[in-house]
């Protein structure tokens, strides 16, 4: 099985962050730097043959926030069934349900601990 994970957040630390987290326990990284480009890779990673397991996304972006993202990926013939994991500063109960309604699978507020984040990684992809 494919244990790769696109994450997609405009801040590069993070980014490198749960990139470096995630690779130490064995996963493949890939990165977006908001909801258009994470299409864009998803749609350019399918062209090489590569299956996303999960994918991690902020929700406050530029150009593509993550809600819109998770609805365009739950849109999707081809990607709506990757689980998406939001991992953001947001803690408000409206905001995880606007998360959940769009269809992500699970929330995690930053900043994180790594064996938590790698824990919930884990649940979804073994």
């Amino acid at each position: 099985m494919d244990r790769s994970v696109l994450v997609v957040d405009d801040s590069a630390t993070l980014r490198a962050s749960v990139k470096f987290t995630l690779s130490e326990a064995g996963y493949a990284v890939e990165e977006a730097i908001n909801g258009k480009d994470a299409l864009q890779k998803l749609q350019q990673l399918k062209t090489r043959g590569v299956q996303i397991s999960l994918i991690i996304s902020d929700i406050n972006m530029p150009e593509m926030d993550g809600i819109t993202f998770v609805q365009e990926v739950k849109r999707d013939s081809v990607h709506r069934f990757i689980p998406v994991l939001i991992l953001t500063t947001e803690s408000q109960e409206t905001k995880k349900m606007e998360g959940k309604n769009a269809g992500a699978a699970g929330w995690l507020v930053k900043p994180f601990n790594n064996d938590q984040l790698v824990g919930v990684v884990r649940k979804f992809v073994r």
